[in-house]
């Protein structure tokens, strides 16, 4: 048995270390890379990184449970669409990291007051609650969160370290 579970081992620890150095050499090459603007389709599930309107990094996501059209108010539970600023972060989020989407702008503002309505907040990029945390990039197979746009917590820490504080972000149908 002993014999057996050796060269198991063996093959595991190169495996395991090829896909390393696989996965750290293409993070290398992108960090280099400014990013300047993050861009959202809602109907594809999809958020991409751009450095000068090229994508750079494409991550499939999950959105608000009521996802179909604009956040109109608080509890919604839709994502916005509209163009945003990327303005604040939390290394201590619920989600494990997040990154504040400057939503409501000024005409989320106006259209909630002429509906009498509260147009919400805290809507955020970010990682997954430690609950949930063992799904990895499965969670993207359901919308779930109230609003907010999720991916995994080893893609958050790649966009933590490639965004920039006031990195544009615009979110499209």
């Amino acid at each position: 048995m002993k014999i057996l579970i050796m060269p198991l081992i063996l093959v595991s620890t190169i495996l395991s270390s090829m896909f390393f150095i696989v996965k750290n050499k293409g993070q290398d090459k992108i960090k280099n890379i400014r990013i300047d603007k993050v861009l959202v389709l809602k109907s594809k599930r999809e958020m991409y990184l751009l450095s000068n309107g090229k994508k750079i990094k494409t991550y499939k996501i999950a959105l608000g449970d009521n996802p179909i059209g604009h956040k109109v108010q608080e509890g919604d539970e839709r994502t916005p669409e509209g163009n945003y600023v990327l303005d604040w972060r939390n290394n201590k989020s619920s989600c494990y990291r997040s990154i504040h989407i400057s939503y409501p702008n000024a005409v989320d503002v106006k259209n909630a007051k002429k509906l009498k309505v509260s147009p919400g907040g805290s809507i955020m990029i970010h990682g997954l609650h430690p609950s949930i945390n063992w799904m990895g990039s499965f969670h993207t197979k359901q919308d779930w969160t109230d609003g907010c746009i999720a991916v995994s917590n080893d893609e958050m820490d790649e966009i933590w370290d490639l965004i920039k504080y006031g990195t544009p972000i615009e979110i499209r149908k």
